[in-house]
């Protein structure tokens, strides 16, 4: 192919390109060592023929090869750049530098994944080096046969030979090496019906070797001149396959063998067993870019927040909501539902599916519950990872919530200690000279009113209502927090050391999933958005009675800085090898008790059209699902088309009447034989109330019954048919942990069968109802109240924040789990009580209003045996045992 005919190939394939993104341009780098102008000027004027960009980046002639890499890793993440030339002496084109450059955008083939897959002869994600791409446009350039030829190659490095020499034999001819020994050279030249000289050096080949109608090429080395026509083509290819790599990707999904084993092992046994695939396997499988995920190791890694943005045009797949009847102390299941659904969906119905579950705290991990991964054959692994620190979002988190705790003591401290004057000088230092507001600081001064940016303009009132917060200490609402069941920390006084000039109050911690920051976490849609909830969270009420915020504080920039990873999921597999999204615990009972609204959109995006994803809510669907339906669906504007309502025959004979369970304790025997009538009494009151709640939102109910041993077939057939005739979808028999997902198939086909109906999703209340309506509202319709009882305290508060502009916020009721009522032991579906409202909170920040039904301690305790004295580690193997 001729010089010219390049150039209109190439001008062709920018034609085809901009036609499919009009915005595109190719895009060339040129990294050079030194003040060289004539390589760059080269590269432009070629560039210019064809359309694409350049930009050039000088390094001086005393650069280091790690200087050379450090620009390298930065052009690799630059995706405005599509390829790049690197014009540097030979002493830096070590393998080092080569291979750091990503392979994608290596235009001049010289890295070794790109050599190795042109010698394999893969050419559909490689590039061939433009000069040997010129060498065998020349060698075929006549109308004359090419098979059977003889090509001489003569001199050059390896790498260029081989790349060369595969090229030539690839299209039926065959390549000689030539022979330093100058007679041995002579022969092979008369042999030779072509001679390539790749690198001559002082070698001259006189005519008179040459057969008649031979010819000679000679090549000058890439890096002493530019990038010719055919780099350039290889630029918009780079360019055509990157926008290419944008669209969506088909799964690839290949799932893990399961041979389930009678008796069931322990979890962490099953765990351990499975052998899980790499992660960047993973999400190779399920459609995601190498540069949209950041390992953690093996098992799990984080995803980049800009798959949003490269899929937004993809439509989302169908999204069920697993939600549960009124559970017992000892938890129904809903984890292990979640994990034997999907992994019946993916691995045996072939559809894809993601799971998206909360990550679990240490508290109950040490405590009495356990881990939350699942169960069975139905859960997340590596399961030890699931439960222990995962990617440390928790201590974000905690990290996160105590810094707002430090600036609001710090603060009272220094307000309480230093005059206006004093103050204002420390605020707004002068650094050589000159004071100058932060943006956070001018953000404050706004809400002031006070449309200054010189701090030497402010009047002496203006500096007052600038430097004191006023925060009353009796009104503070914020409280520090750890990820441990520390029962001795609900109540604590600070400030007692002499240090702290007599700033003594009495304050608390919760544990860290109770923080507001742990629900901004999950209900943000964006970095943007989680920064501006995380600055309008209240902390605490002035003197005067207006709200103070962490932007107030100051600390909101530093918050984001800190929560910047953990707003990115974590992708990990169940045992089957299906991908699951961890993120976010927000605790149910005071918050929305849902996994993040960014795993959600992900995973509907990943899915694609005819794919599930499969997300729970916290407890039962009195508390979980209502903050699903009229918090979440809110923040995120997605709407649910199926919901999986578990029950257990254990829970239903609670509801129906049978004796106290309690964690820790044997279960009586009413619960181990069969007994129909507990079970009849437990479907004709919590079950049917529970889907008549999700029948109010508009959505088609599947009731999952978590199969036990203990289960007899009477009790199963039983619970099916009454949940059928309450108005349940369908309802279906579930041994997921026993089965893994071949255990949960007939509820995956339910599932699949119900999303495929029309979905009249509708909240439960207008956001624009009074706050005293929508309580009354929930109390009523979910919980089956007559109705409310105000504490005098909590109408005061609903009077301030009607006061404040926060009128409009969703309820997000903190209640029992244990009881549709507010009282623990009223089980079944209570009637004929009034719902008493103690005390309502705001969380600003994470949007919602939160009214407290009776108490609520927000800092568990330990039990007399907690999970910690079956928790262990064998230092020889690190393996860890009694994790469950």
């Amino acid at each position: 192919m001729s010089v010219g005919e390049v150039v209109e190939t190439t001008k062709g394939a920018m034609f085809a390109l901009q036609k499919r993104n009009p915005t595109i341009q190719p895009s060339l780098a040129v990294l050079q060592i030194g003040d060289d102008e004539n390589v760059l000027e080269i590269n432009k004027k070629m560039a210019r023929k064809i359309g694409i960009n350049v930009t050039q980046i000088r390094l001086p002639k005393q650069c280091t090869e790690d200087q050379v890499i450090e620009e390298l890793l930065k052009l690799n993440d630059d995706q405005r750049v599509h390829g790049v030339y690197l014009h540097l002496p030979p002493a830096f084109l070590t393998s080092r530098v080569l291979n750091t450059l990503k392979p994608e955008k290596d235009v001049e083939g010289i890295s070794d994944v790109n050599v190795g897959r042109l010698i394999r002869g893969d050419f559909s994600r490689g590039f061939v080096p433009p000069v040997a791409n010129a060498v065998l446009d020349m060698l075929v350039k006549d109308d004359g046969p090419v098979e059977g030829k003889n090509v001489l190659l003569v001199g050059g490095k390896r790498p260029l030979q081989l790349i060369l020499q595969c090229l030539i034999e690839k299209s039926g001819m065959a390549t000689l090496r030539s022979n330093r020994n100058r007679n041995h050279l002579q022969r092979q030249v008369m042999q030779a019906d072509a001679v390539v000289m790749l690198d001559s050096g002082n070698m001259d080949i006189p005519s008179t070797w040459l057969r008649p109608r031979a010819e000679i090429i000679y090549c000058a080395p890439t890096q002493e001149t530019g990038l010719d026509e055919r780099g350039t083509s290889n630029v918009v290819r780079s360019c055509s396959r990157w926008l290419q790599d944008q669209h969506y990707r088909p799964w690839r999904l290949h799932p893990l063998k399961l041979q389930p084993l009678t008796p069931v092992p322990s979890d962490l046994e099953i765990s351990r067993a499975q052998v899980a695939k790499p992660v960047d396997q993973l999400a190779t499988e399920i459609g995601l870019l190498p540069e949209e995920l950041e390992s953690y190791g093996r098992n799990k890694a984080k995803v980049r927040l800009s798959l949003l943005d490269r899929l937004h045009s993809q439509p989302d797949g169908k999204y069920v909501l697993v939600a549960g009847i009124t559970p017992t102390p000892l938890g129904e299941g809903k984890s292990t539902v979640t994990v034997g659904l999907v992994q019946a969906l993916s691995a045996h119905l072939k559809l894809n599916s993601f799971a998206c579950l909360r990550q679990p705290s240490q508290g109950p991990t040490f405590g009495v519950k356990g881990g939350a991964a699942g169960g069975g054959y139905a859960q997340v692994i590596p399961m030890e990872e699931f439960n222990l620190h995962l990617t440390g979002d928790i201590h974000a988190i905690t990290a996160a919530n105590n810094l707002v705790a430090a600036a609001i003591d710090a603060r009272i401290l220094h307000e309480a200690t230093q005059s206006d004057k004093a103050l204002f000088k420390r605020l707004v230092p002068s650094v050589n000279g000159v004071r100058k507001f932060s943006p956070i600081q001018i953000s404050r001064l706004r809400r002031l009113g006070i449309n200054k940016t010189d701090p030497e303009s402010l009047t002496s009132q203006e500096i007052s209502n600038f430097v004191r917060l006023d925060l009353d200490p009796k009104k503070i609402t914020w409280q520090r927090v750890v990820d441990t069941n520390d029962r001795f920390l609900r109540k604590i006084t600070i400030g007692q050391a002499s240090t702290e000039k007599g700033q003594i109050r009495e304050t608390g911690f919760d544990i860290a999933v109770a923080s507001e920051i742990m629900a901004i976490l999950a209900l943000a849609d964006s970095l943007e958005d989680m920064k501006n909830r995380l600055a309008r969270m209240v902390v605490g009420t002035s003197h005067s009675g207006l709200p103070v915020t962490a932007e107030d504080l100051g600390v909101s920039g530093a918050l984001a800085v800190l929560m910047k990873d953990a707003i990115k999921p974590t992708l990990m597999q169940t045992l089957e090898g299906t991908p699951v999204f961890v993120h976010a615990g927000p605790f149910a009972n005071i918050a929305h008790g849902n996994s993040s609204v960014l795993a959600d959109k992900l995973a509907l995006k990943l899915v694609g059209r005819d794919g599930f994803v499969v997300t729970e809510a916290g407890f039962g669907a009195d508390i979980g699902m209502e903050k699903f339906f009229n918090i979440k669906c809110r923040a995120s504007g997605l709407r649910p088309n199926v919901v999986v309502l578990v029950a257990t025959v254990r829970a239903l004979k609670m509801h129906g009447g049978g004796p106290h369970v309690s964690a820790g304790s044997p279960l009586p025997r009413e619960y181990i034989d069969e007994n129909l009538s507990l079970v009849a009494g437990g479907c004709q009151s919590n079950l049917k109330k529970q889907i008549q709640i999700a029948q109010q939102f508009g959505v088609p109910v599947v009731v999952a019954l978590n199969v036990f041993k203990t289960d007899t077939q009477a009790e199963i057939d039983l619970v099916c048919q009454i949940a059928r005739e309450c108005g349940a979808f369908d309802a279906l028999p579930c041994n997921h942990w026993a089965q893994g997902g071949r255990g949960s198939v007939a509820l995956a086909q339910a599932v699949k069968q119900a999303a495929s109906k029309p979905s009249n999703f509708q909240f439960l209340y207008h956001s624009e109802m009074p706050i005293v309506e929508k309580i009354r509202t929930i109390a009523q319709r979910v919980y089956g109240a007559d109705d409310i009882d105000l504490s005098l305290e909590a109408q005061t508060k609903i009077d301030y924040y009607n006061q404040q502009g926060y009128g409009s916020l969703p309820i997000c009721m903190a209640k029992t789990h244990l009881s549709l009522s507010h009282m623990p032991d009223k089980k079944g579906a209570p009637t004929g009580f009034v719902l008493p409202i103690r005390d309502v909170r705001a969380s600003v920040g994470a949007g919602f209003i939160y009214p407290l039904v009776g108490t609520m301690s927000t800092m568990p305790g330990l039990p007399t045996r907690p999970c910690f004295y079956d928790i262990d580690l064998d230092p020889a193997t690190e393996e860890i045992t009694g994790l469950f």
